[in-house]
């Protein structure tokens, strides 16, 4: 994304806004230069995965030739050899062979060379055996930097919510998920979950061409909006009196945090919502749509009387209340120019005005730049969809599927709210965590115990996902039931 978004800038043909210096993108890349005089950029990025499964990347942690005067140091990458990598298999991976001292020691390297840390953005894919070595390493990790925020974006692809004909597998997979969530939650400010189990058929799938059997696709949707997460603390602050012409809405990691995760409810869950493209303030639409039109990536987000009514906006009735809203949005077509800050701010406003709910707090973060889009991204994007993101009046005869060769950049708007609209993914986990692995004669006690947790650590678990349901809903009657066991 930086190689991508200096091209741009230096493309006389591109829009000027890509040489916007109001976003920093150094925030999420470390500067080198090779023996040749090249520049080069590396994500500050630790990877831990399957060994082989990014192919030629090099476990050197260089992006570019083996010769770079950062490779011989600076180690990113870390591979592991697995053949059946579940929550048992890989619950003691961090302790073996020195493995977590040295995941540390590559962190470390990159903390010792910042001169401010924002903070730790975790990605997890928590669906198997890397959900304990992740609770393990952020446990190491908020040990050692305590008052470091740390948040967590814990991803699934559509196939791990596939349904299981085995009940045995069922059981595993229901306690595997409440096991990890609750091990997870323990060691991070901020938790949210993503990946929903048929991306194809919602409201994300509008204009792009997405299918669910291709993690390829999907994860490039997910990408692309984890991106765009971070655009608050890749902002330059314009200072305390003013706001830059083309950003606005700067914080850092911890603001972030606090904002969703320190209201007086104190639920450090969240929801991530995302429209892509983005729209268009045109005219053509209602204030609403801006709303209406995003859709969740957490899994089973419902209707419920506190929350997500307010979010979708399109006729729910009732007295709601949202605990709290972080909207980042990025380039708007206006008319077919992009839109100013301050028109963004009056839309969104407005849109929020004409809600039928009422908001507890608001953020908004405004830029005017587009999200780049890099050669790699897979031709997901349809025949209305025009080359800078803009919606056509009408489609592009015999076009296949389009990618970065056609449309060079999107308008992106993405959300994250702190909402009751949460509650069904935590009682589902408490529920299963009580049904399989704590009422009497349940038939997960052995695998739990396989897994290392005894009869006292489970009802930890089962006490710590019981408070956070009752942050969200105090009058929940799972964790009233589960208390008085």
């Amino acid at each position: 994304m930086k190689d991508e978004m200096l091209g741009l800038a230096a493309d006389p043909y591109a829009y000027p806004l890509f040489k916007s210096m109001s976003i920093n993108m150094n925030v999420l890349y470390r500067t080198g230069e090779t023996h040749q005089g090249t520049i080069t950029y590396t994500p500050l990025l630790l990877s831990i995965d399957f060994q082989g499964s990014l192919g030629s990347v090099s476990s050197k942690g260089t992006l570019y030739s083996e010769n770079s005067n950062a490779s011989s140091e600076v180690v990113t990458w870390l591979w592991m050899d697995a053949q059946e990598f579940n929550y048992g298999s890989g619950r003691d991976v961090f302790m073996e062979n020195l493995r977590g001292e040295e995941i540390c020691d590559r962190l470390r390297f990159f903390t010792e060379e910042c001169d401010h840390i924002q903070g730790f953005q975790f990605i997890v894919d928590d669906s198997g055996g890397f959900s304990p070595l992740a609770a393990d390493f952020l446990e190491s990790v908020s040990d050692e930097y305590m008052n470091t925020p740390e948040s967590l974006y814990a991803v699934r692809g559509p196939n791990s919510h596939m349904n299981l004909s085995s009940r045995k597998q069922k059981v595993v997979r229901d306690l595997h998920d409440a096991v990890s969530f609750s091990r997870l939650s323990c060691f991070c400010k901020l938790i949210v979950p993503v990946g929903i189990p048929f991306l194809s058929r919602s409201k994300a799938s509008t204009f792009p061409n997405i299918k669910d059997e291709s993690p390829y696709r999907c994860s490039a949707v997910y990408a692309a909006a984890l991106h765009s997460t971070s655009l608050p603390f890749r902002m330059e602050a314009p200072g305390p009196t003013a706001d830059s012409s083309d950003v606005c809405g700067a914080v850092d990691v911890n603001g972030i945090v606090q904002m969703l995760a320190g209201q007086s409810r104190q639920n450090m869950l969240a929801i991530l919502d995302v429209e892509m493209p983005g729209p268009s303030l045109t005219g053509r639409q209602n204030e609403q749509s801006l709303l209406a039109n995003l859709q969740t990536l957490t899994p089973e987000d419902v209707d419920d009387w506190q929350a997500v009514e307010s979010m979708n906006v399109h006729g729910a009735i009732g007295p709601v209340a949202l605990a709290a809203v972080l909207i980042e949005i990025i380039y708007f077509f206006a008319g077919g120019r992009t839109a100013s800050v301050s028109e963004v701010k009056n839309a969104i406003h407005g849109a929020y005005g004409c809600a039928t709910s009422t908001l507890m707090f608001c953020h908004l973060s405004v830029a005017q730049c587009p999200l780049p889009i890099p050669l790699p991204f897979p031709s997901i994007f349809g025949n209305l969809v025009g080359q800078h993101g803009e919606l056509l009046g009408s489609p592009i005869l015999g076009s296949a599927p389009r990618g970065s060769l056609d449309v060079h950049s999107i308008p992106m708007t993405t959300r994250m709210r702190s909402s009751s609209a949460i509650l069904p993914f935590l009682e589902n986990r408490l529920g299963s965590l009580r049904k399989f692995g704590i009422e009497r004669g349940c038939p997960g006690t052995e695998l739990l115990r396989s897994w290392g947790f005894g009869k006292d650590e489970v009802e930890d678990i089962g006490k710590t996902l019981s408070n956070m349901v009752r942050i969200v809903n105090p009058h929940s009657e799972i964790s009233s039931d589960l208390d008085s066991d």
